[in-house]
């Protein structure tokens, strides 16, 4: 599972500051707190529940691409899923709390089936029994 998030919303939303080179992800001098405060603005803005049941997310790996105000921050999570999905529930709010016409664009691929769905801050979480 993965999130691709500008990074100059990432900044706006942790720092207040879009421009804020004081998390300097995916770089050598990366903030020692980074991911934690990431995962901390993340996990009130999204998640993914299997069979009733909220995933654990914790992040594999992070890189950059694109340039200027078009960087994105790509976020990589690690899981395992041993049971076969029956039902799938996502929120994806991230960026609603910042800006009123916030659109998530979330694409699911699950048990040979693939989805897309839109969520914003109207319509925060979807849910898909398979």
């Amino acid at each position: 599972m993965n999130l691709k998030l500008f990074l100059t919303d990432v900044n706006e939303a942790i720092t207040f500051d879009p421009y804020s080179k004081e998390l300097a992800f995916c770089q050598s001098n990366e903030a020692s707190n980074a991911e934690q405060l990431l995962m901390e603005y993340l996990n009130k803005f999204f998640y993914v529940k299997v069979n009733g049941k909220r995933v654990d997310l914790k992040i594999k790996s992070k890189r950059l691409s694109g340039e200027g105000d078009n960087t994105a921050l790509w976020v990589y999570f690690e899981q395992s899923q041993s049971e076969r999905i029956q039902d799938l529930e996502i929120k994806n709010a991230v960026f609603t709390d910042l800006f009123f016409d916030q659109n998530n664009i979330v694409y699911i691929h699950a048990n040979g089936d693939s989805k897309s769905i839109m969520l914003n801050k109207k319509t925060k979480t979807h849910q898909i029994d398979f």
